[in-house]
């Protein structure tokens, strides 16, 4: 016949029971749980950022002549600026001294770098007018200049 401690559990193994009732357990979590953490932020940059990236370099840019493109690749590159800034400060401030932690907020301040000299140099060829607007002017300029050639060759006289 078993006792009661026997019935909690035989050779050293918890049943069932102690572990339904709450009993202190040797299979109790040693670890807190994890949070889920937002990664939205960072990858939304990094998208925006890629697809712009493609279109310019396919000439994509050039086919939608009624979008500035100067000015959308300005706001994404001083939007990215201040939203890398102020989460790599964010994180600066409240950091725990981890090794892993202490790298985000080195390539941060990184990151907010070149995405600052990409807005400066973004805000130069907006203020040019360097946009899809002045690649329509270029084909406008070449189209007048080979019509007044043909104009030239047709009036020897101006030759």
């Amino acid at each position: 016949m078993r006792t009661t401690e026997d019935a909690e559990g035989f050779d050293g193994e918890a049943s069932n029971t102690s572990m339904i009732s709450g009993a202190s357990s040797p299979y109790q979590p040693t670890t807190e749980p994890v949070l889920s953490r937002n990664v939205l932020g960072g990858i939304s940059c990094f998208v925006v950022t890629g697809v712009l990236l493609l279109i310019f370099c396919l000439n994509l840019h050039t086919k939608v002549p009624h979008v500035n493109w100067s000015l959308t690749d300005l706001v994404n590159t001083a939007a990215s600026t201040f939203f890398f800034f102020l989460s790599s400060l964010v994180l600066a401030c409240i950091n725990h001294n981890t090794g892993a932690e202490i790298a985000a907020v080195i390539f941060g301040f990184l990151v907010t770098g070149v995405y600052g000299v990409n807005s400066f140099l973004a805000v130069r060829r907006w203020r040019r007018g360097n946009g899809c607007q002045g690649a329509a002017q270029t084909s406008e300029y070449m189209r007048a200049r080979t019509a007044s050639r043909g104009e030239m060759e047709a009036r020897p006289e101006l030759a």
